[in-house]
């Protein structure tokens, strides 16, 4: 399924002119902009950069269906717009970059750090990132800024090195990337993800290093965290036996460390680990659901089990594992309800649905274990 694409326009000033007739885009993911930027061009003959996300169907996956969105041109919009009206009035929570001149504010900035070579292209933009591909004398280079409560992930980034992309230049929630060679790793073959997993282990056990603003989801951080969530009786009986859970975590024997977040498989981009803006200080398993969302390996639970046996001879891995399952599912809720909270009511579409998902499996895990 595709997306059904109108396009209303507006200037670098931010006057709105109207909307083009709509145009079919193959590609059905709301963020993924490049096709209706291609798109508006060989339809259409115009130029735009994609601001923010104005409409949607009520779909859920989040992709597909008709989609509006607001995009700004410039110079002379076409003659034969479609009546359009957007309301243009400031939004606590907007992004920078969905407000007219703020993507080419940001290339400007990332200008000052290369030689380009030629146009920029924006390949993505949603509540929680705009990402933006630069041609420059020393090859592609990557743009990318996200939201304020990811505003850590440069930091981050410079400090883990080797395993994460190579950094060039960071700002406030802004970091201009070299490329990295290879492919999304989505569909990797198991020996693959055990490989992933045995390097992230390793990674972890050795860390040592303190981020400034790195959210924490150490014990009694992280209780105080989720206790908003509480929104039946089932989660709150699951919220207060944390601090016993924790206290039995901690029995096993495995440390509070960087926690990338997002830890999946299609997050790792040839041998580099990518999108670290999720990330936080806590325990190392928080990052299993993510990396099994999209099936349970029982030879990746293995590897990873005996990856944290060899980093710490007398911890108990198998035993964490069960225990940090419920509360791996709450930080995910957790972190749900911050986008949420943080972005504005258009966007909501993409998120609408998760924490409750989360919160739902976290009170399964509960029950199992």
């Amino acid at each position: 399924m595709g997306r059904n694409v109108r396009l209303v326009l507006c200037s670098p000033e931010g006057e709105v002119f109207g909307a083009l007739s709509p145009f079919a885009v193959d590609t059905p993911w709301w963020q993924e902009v490049a096709p209706v930027i291609e798109g508006a061009r060989a339809r259409h003959g115009v130029g735009v950069t994609i601001l923010r996300l104005l409409e949607t169907e009520d779909s859920w996956p989040p992709h597909g269906g008709d989609v509006t969105y607001l995009a700004e041109i410039s110079g002379s919009p076409p003659a034969d717009l479609e009546p359009a009206r957007v309301d243009m009035g400031e939004h606590p929570a907007r992004r920078r970059w969905a407000r007219p001149g703020g993507v080419a504010d940001l290339v400007a900035w990332a200008d000052g750090f290369v030689d380009r070579t030629g146009p920029a292209r924006q390949l993505r933009t949603w509540n929680l990132s705009v990402v933006v591909q630069l041609p420059t004398t020393d090859g592609v280079v990557w743009l990318k800024a996200v939201p304020p409560f990811m505003a850590h992930e440069g930091a981050v980034i410079e400090a883990v090195g080797a395993i994460g992309p190579p950094l060039l230049a960071r700002g406030d929630g802004s970091v201009l990337l070299e490329d990295v060679p290879g492919e999304d790793q989505y569909d990797a073959p198991v020996d693959v993800r055990i490989r992933m997993v045995q390097r992230w282990v390793d990674f972890q056990s050795r860390w040592t290093t303190s981020i400034p603003g790195l959210p924490d989801w150490s014990a009694d951080s992280f209780v105080r965290l989720v206790e908003p969530l509480i929104d039946r009786p089932e989660v709150e009986a699951l919220v207060a036996e944390l601090p016993d859970r924790f206290d039995a975590l901690g029995d096993c024997g495995l440390p509070d460390t960087l926690v990338h977040g997002d830890f999946h498989a299609g997050n790792w981009h040839g041998d580099r680990l990518l999108d670290w803006g999720d990330s936080g200080f806590g325990h190392a398993l928080l990052d299993q659901p993510a990396f099994f969302r999209d099936g349970h390996s029982d030879e990746v639970r293995t590897a990873w089990r005996d990856a944290w046996r060899d980093a710490r001879p007398r911890s108990d891995p198998e035993r964490a594992m069960d225990l940090i399952a419920p509360i791996a599912a709450l930080r995910q809720a957790r972190i749900y309800r911050t986008f949420i909270e943080n972005i504005e009511p258009s966007e909501h579409c993409y998120h609408r649905h998760d924490t409750e998902e989360w919160l739902a499996r976290a009170v399964e895990l509960g029950r199992m274990s």
